[in-house]
């Protein structure tokens, strides 16, 4: 089964004009579910997102590549990580080519776009949050990304 973006955005709006909260909608593998508030609930331990066999890894899989301009691990005093508001594919950049919306040293306050992460063929803009300097881009350009993975690293102004 597959959905166009309209067929999303026609859920949606049922979905904002209805008494509920949420909505979660199976069929066979393929699954969806949205929340009014646009925000995703805790999990089930069997309810994993359903992927394409080759974007599944095994337990025994490489680990993942280090953060790209800074060492992985917990941010530093007065750094905070950007997370993933969503899951989805992350890009760095508006289009394939193009400049990436931050580099390390870039300065970013609470509206900067950061990257996008595409939903169901949706770009969704990802703002900062937060006022500071980037210290690290913490996801890969077109990589898959879990809600609350951090996206990248900030040092906070002041």
């Amino acid at each position: 089964m597959s959905l166009t973006a309209r067929d999303i955005a026609e859920i949606a709006k049922l979905l904002d004009t209805s008494h509920f909260s949420s909505l979660d909608l199976t069929v066979g593998e393929f699954k969806l579910r949205i929340r009014r508030d646009g925000g995703w609930s805790g999990r089930d331990l069997d309810d994993e997102p359903v992927r394409p066999a080759e974007q599944q890894k095994s337990p025994s899989s490489e680990p993942p590549p280090p953060p790209l301009g800074q060492e992985a691990g917990a941010a530093r005093v007065g750094e905070v990580d950007v997370p993933a508001p969503l899951l989805g594919n992350f890009y760095t950049a508006p289009r394939p080519g193009d400049p990436p919306f931050v580099n390390v040293g870039d300065a970013v306050d609470e509206e900067t776009v950061v990257g996008i992460i595409e939903v169901m063929k949706l770009m969704n803009p990802i703002r900062a949050g937060v006022s500071g300097t980037v210290v690290a881009i913490l996801a890969e350009n077109g990589t898959a990304v879990e809600e609350d993975q951090p996206l990248l690293r900030v040092r906070l102004k002041g």
